[in-house]
């Protein structure tokens, strides 16, 4: 169609044209928000055909959206649906951040939509939800130290007396929003505690101050200013039980006599073993001296032979010499029978 063809078209028919198209989009529009659009307007949540639409091309789930904003302003919170919009695409949970606001608006605790948009998403994979936080900011929740989820069942410390001392605690904790995002968990509140714990016991002078004291710990530990840099304020700490363990002192003094007694014992065995050596060595000089005393016994008779060659021995300074040893034999014999054999000794005389 040429530009004289659309001259030659009344103005009338254009416009009418355009209104037309106009009605048909309104149409279409009201045909798939109408439901919404009257809900929003008649709870005093206005939203706009034209918004609606704009939510739907986005992707946003139109009802979600909507009917958490209409709670919103019910409650009289200042949001707005673009704000749910961002949050929702964000990867947020839209319904716990309202609910969450309204929560925090009846128990008189400031929290801003941001700060719950945050704390949502901070959330986002651990099992808990924004709406878990207002409500233990609200309402405390206990803690049991130690975690009965580890296994043990008490925090056990010594002290100074060498005494273990086994105490449980229960520590009453509320939500802290301001450091919700970025603070440490439960966790580092009960390591926390528990440090405490066994420090109070170990610097006691005796178990029986612990037991006599049980709030000393609590005081000692609150002071301590445990709930620093976390998500949650430290209410109170509650000593649940204190129970009295082994002697780990007596025990130590034990062990340790023990392993004295064993280095003892080793150093006795070392002098015995020496002991043993120098009697063997002084055993084997004996036998050496025996022996040369037998080689000397035996040049004896050479010797005699010897000087009866050379005419210094007679054969009566032979027969002197064998009377003597056969009267040495006999003396010691009788001394040797005992005294009643010992009566009247016989001597021979030389020729």
């Amino acid at each position: 169609m040429n530009s004289n063809a659309l001259a030659a078209i009344p103005f009338q028919w254009i416009l009418l044209g355009a209104l037309l198209l106009v009605g048909l989009v309104f149409l279409i529009l009201l045909f798939n928000f109408f439901t919404i659009f009257i809900r929003a307007w008649v709870s005093g949540a206005y939203v706009g055909l034209i918004e609606l639409a704009a939510l739907r091309l986005r992707g946003v789930p139109v009802g979600l959206v909507v009917d958490n904003y209409i709670n919103a302003r019910k409650s009289g919170l200042d949001v707005n649906v673009d704000q749910l919009n961002v949050h929702f695409l964000a990867g947020g949970d839209v319904q716990m951040v309202v609910r969450a606001l309204i929560a925090s608006q009846k128990a008189a605790i400031h929290l801003s939509f941001d700060r719950a948009c945050a704390i949502d998403l901070a959330t986002k994979g651990t099992g808990k939800t924004v709406l878990d936080a207002v409500k233990t900011s609200v309402n405390p929740k206990v803690i049991d130290c130690p975690n009965p989820a580890t296994g043990k069942t008490t925090i056990d410390g010594v002290a100074k007396d060498g005494i273990v001392v086994k105490a449980k605690a229960r520590v009453t904790v509320r939500t802290n929003l301001d450091r919700f995002v970025g603070g440490a968990t439960e966790e580092t509140i009960i390591a926390r505690v528990g440090e405490g714990i066994v420090t109070t016991i170990g610097s006691s002078e005796s178990y029986k101050i612990v037991l006599e004291n049980p709030d000393r710990i609590s005081k000692t530990v609150l002071d301590k200013a445990l709930d620093s840099n976390t998500a949650f304020e430290i209410l109170s700490i509650d000593i649940a039980d204190v129970d009295v363990g082994e002697n780990i002192g007596a025990k130590l003094q034990a062990e340790q006599a023990e392993a004295n007694k064993l280095v003892a014992q080793a150093q006795a065995e070392v002098r015995r073993a020496m002991a043993v050596a120098s009697e063997q060595e002084m055993m084997a000089r004996t036998q050496e001296m025996r022996a040369r005393v037998v080689e000397a016994e035996a040049q004896v008779p050479l010797a005699m032979a010897e000087a009866f060659r050379a005419g210094n021995l007679g054969i009566m300074d032979y027969l002197r010499m064998k009377n003597i040893q056969a009267d040495t034999v006999m003396r010691d014999s009788i001394a040797g029978g005992g005294p009643s054999t010992a009566a009247g000794d016989k001597t021979k005389t030389t020729p």
